[in-house]
């Protein structure tokens, strides 16, 4: 692939290379080394560890987003090309507009200058064209002082359709509505006017306001469209979509004021009231092209990018939080009960050991109808000291805290157990029970105890079991189901592949769905690396990897540094050295005459290393430095220390909570204005932006993360709507003898989320 768009003249588009490092901040250089390395087939946690010196160091965040505009810049190019093309072969290409096309960046740039040249369906214009009225047209347009009706007698013409003067000058005037509609400079500032000026409003449309409750705050609303935030923009544009509002985009104008497009049309061609025969024709023909062509062209325009700038954001949110839910804290190798609550149908309990194994599993009916509460009891007890259980691990959908509670007294009645209880979030589990790969796992199950087997194993590690499941039904995004599908599914795939590379994978238990997810393996190789283990038994070298079937040279590369073979012969297949540098630790070893068994895990003599003494021309400063790290401690996790909140016994719904409670949660979601808290009452709290903390929070991803454990005060209750308002700031708790605000969604939603929530929750 070409990193340059080049067109058959002596004029070239600007490099890629070189826009994408303006855009980035980093050198040229870098970035068409990037490049070279993408079309090599390397993957972005590869280039990210393992090619520093080639690339100047770039990480993963700048690497993903070098790729991303890589992509779009590509595209475009493409349609450059095509452009030209269709141009040229019109015998229409000018040097001029060979030079605007070349150096349009964006997409809607270059669709601009290409608009005059498409091929359309007959219009207005082109039947008028037809009739040999554009002479007149282009006359009137260029000397004002002319009469339109004595012009426009010479074009009357029965035989091409024009019956008379009036006929001839409609003729004329959908012609030059055609010509401004088409005209890219002034298209572009008509564009950014009504983006830098504009409001977007809605309305309820008539007759929907049962229907479109959860809409309320929308009903009558504007914002300026330059400001509005992603959650906003989204919830409008749904409430449109669901046909509950109408949303109308526009420039606010004084009464008996010229709109300020239609001056921008008049500027763009000259046209001026100074008393001259055709001045007001023209003036009223600007004034039609503005509504006709530009007001919709306009605002179809403006909320697309609106919609794009509120996709881009939510999905920002969307991949943060699926960063930090895959990056939490895993309860490592123990053996956990995991339970699924149910009221009616019951709570299914899954058994699974230190490795994942299902082990048992049954029923139980402690709540409605049944409220067999004794006879769960002995059934769990009986399932904790025949399996030794440690964990607990509890879903916390319906039925969750009353299950807690029953998990509760099975530890006070029996503390012997040594039980410990841990809600989690179920979020995707009953993707993964109903998915191919749960079935092929556990064909004989019931649906519901494969969830149990979910949540239990993702307590033991959260990103082994997680990778299971289609990212975006595991529910910790801002309106995941509003934006670009595609788009979010490319960004996170590339978290979930980061967080993965990140944490290395033991490529002698992970299963099929996680080694799928390793830099450089696919589904079906990774089904064979599973397959020759089964096989051949446990794994006892990297290179015995390059046995496995399709796992060929470039796999091999790019995977190996982030499969882990522990207590293998070799310490250095344990950690994240790629193998391609075990000379360069050999040679660290030889060079300090000690055996490299000795300097793995000895930190003080490891410090005293000058990562200089080791460098060559192939392997640099940084990645001695990453081998001296990794000798420090191999294969070390980044994942945070294991840390279970404790809910608040008595307090189970939102009618039991009070202001100025204090409380633990564990964070369920953290969106652009806020994040949401999980206290333990089947609804989550609010802690909006500005309860984050005691000083200004620009970005609530700098406090707080998905699955963190914090404490928090009780603002604001509303029963009724469900609505926890919660602060983390430190002084809250002297404010809370204050009455707390009333919840009453306030005129203007931009002071409240809440609105936005309920248009957007499915």
């Amino acid at each position: 692939m070409s990193h340059q768009s080049r067109a058959s003249s002596s004029v070239a588009a600007p490099s890629i290379a070189r826009l994408i490092a303006d855009e980035l901040g980093v050198s040229e250089r870098q970035v068409a080394v990037t490049i070279e390395l993408l079309e090599e087939g390397a993957t972005v946690p590869f280039i990210a560890r393992y090619r520093k010196e080639r690339t100047g160091g770039l990480d993963d965040i700048q690497l993903r987003k070098l790729a991303e505009r890589l992509d779009y810049l590509t595209e475009l190019a493409k349609r450059r090309e095509s452009i030209l093309k269709a141009i040229r072969e019109q015998g229409k290409l000018t040097a001029p507009l060979e030079r605007d096309i070349l150096n349009a960046v964006t997409k809607t740039e270059l669709e601009d200058l290409y608009a005059p040249y498409k091929q359309k369906r007959r219009t207005k214009a082109t039947i008028a064209k037809e009739a040999g009225l554009e002479p007149l047209a282009e006359r009137l347009l260029s000397n004002p002082a002319l009469v339109p009706d004595k012009e426009a007698a010479g074009f009357v013409s029965k035989g091409k359709g024009v019956a008379d003067k009036d006929s001839a000058l409609e003729g004329a005037r959908n012609i030059i509505i055609e010509k401004i509609a088409e005209t890219p400079q002034l298209v572009g500032k008509v564009r950014e006017k009504v983006w830098r000026d504009g409001k977007l409003g809605s309305a309820l449309v008539k007759g929907k306001e049962a229907e479109g409750a959860k809409f309320s705050d929308y009903f009558k609303f504007d914002e300026p469209i330059k400001d509005m935030p992603s959650h906003r923009a989204l919830a409008l544009l749904r409430g449109q979509k669901e046909g509950v509002l109408r949303v109308k985009l526009d420039v606010p104008v004084e009464p008996k004021h010229e709109h300020p497009a239609v001056g921008l049309i008049r500027s763009e061609f000259g046209l001026a009231k100074k008393g001259r025969p055709a001045d007001d024709w023209l003036v009223e023909t600007a004034g039609m092209a503005w509504k006709s062509k530009l007001a919709p062209s306009s605002s179809s325009d403006l909320i697309n990018r609106l919609k794009e700038t509120a996709d881009t954001e939510a999905i920002k949110v969307f991949s943060r939080n699926m960063h930090d839910l895959l990056l939490a804290a895993p309860a490592g190798p123990k053996t956990v009960m995991g339970i699924d609550p149910g009221i009616r149908t019951g709570c299914k309990i899954a058994v699974v050991d230190a490795t994942g194994k299902l082990l048992d599993h049954a029923t139980i009916y402690p709540h409605e109808p049944r409220r067999d509460w004794a006879g769960a009891l002995a059934e769990m007890a009986k399932l904790c000291k025949k399996h030794k259980v440690e964990l607990v691990s509890i879903g916390n959908g319906t039925a969750g805290r009353e299950t807690e509670k029953l998990v509760g007294e099975l530890s006070d009645k029996m503390p012997d157990l040594k039980l410990t209880r841990i809600m989690v979030s179920e979020a995707g589990a009953s993707v993964y029970s109903a998915s191919e790969l749960a079935s092929k796992e556990f064909p004989d199950l019931d649906v519901s105890v494969r969830g149990a087997v979910s949540i239990a194993r993702r307590l033991q590690d959260p990103l082994a079991e997680l990778v299971k499941i289609e990212p975006k039904a595991i529910g910790v995004g801002q309106y995941q189901h509003d934006v670009d599908q595609s788009a979010l599914a490319r960004s996170l795939d590339g978290v979930v592949e980061d967080c993965v590379s990140a944490v290395g994978v033991d490529v002698n238990t992970a299963s099929a769905p996680l080694l799928a997810r390793v830099s450089g393996l696919n589904a079906a190789i990774a089904a064979n690396i599973v397959a020759y283990r089964d096989k051949n038994g446990p794994f006892t070298s990297r290179s015995q990897l390059k046995k496995v079937p399709r796992l060929g040279p470039k796999a091999y590369e790019m995977s190996a540094g982030f499969l882990r073979i522990l207590n293998a012969k070799n310490p250095l297949d344990g950690s994240a050295v790629h193998p391609e540098a075990y000379g360069v630790a050999e040679k660290i070893a030889k060079q300090t005459g000690r055996k490299l068994g000795a300097i793995i895990g000895d930190k003080a003599f490891i410090a005293k290393l000058n990562p200089a003494s080791f460098a060559d021309e192939t392997f640099g400063v940084p990645t001695v430095s990453d081998i001296l790290a990794e000798l420090e401690k191999p294969g070390r996790d980044p994942r945070p220390e294991f840390k279970t909140a404790s809910f608040k016994d008595g307090v189970d719904k939102v009618s039991d909570l009070k202001s100025g409670m204090r409380l633990e949660g564990v964070v369920t979601n953290v969106t652009a204005f806020g994040a949401f808290v999980d206290i333990g009452v089947h609804q989550d709290g609010l802690v909006h932006i500005s309860e984050l903390a005691d000083t200004f929070v620009k970005d609530p991803h700098t406090v707080v993360k998905t699955g963190q454990v914090v404490s928090v005060l009780v603002k604001e209750v509303d029963v009724q709507r469900g609505r926890i308002g919660l602060s983390m700031k430190r002084g809250a708790s002297k404010a809370s003898s204050a009455p707390a605000p009333k919840m009453d969604a306030p005129k203007e939603p931009s002071s409240s989320p809440f609105g936005a929530l309920a248009a957007l929750k499915k």
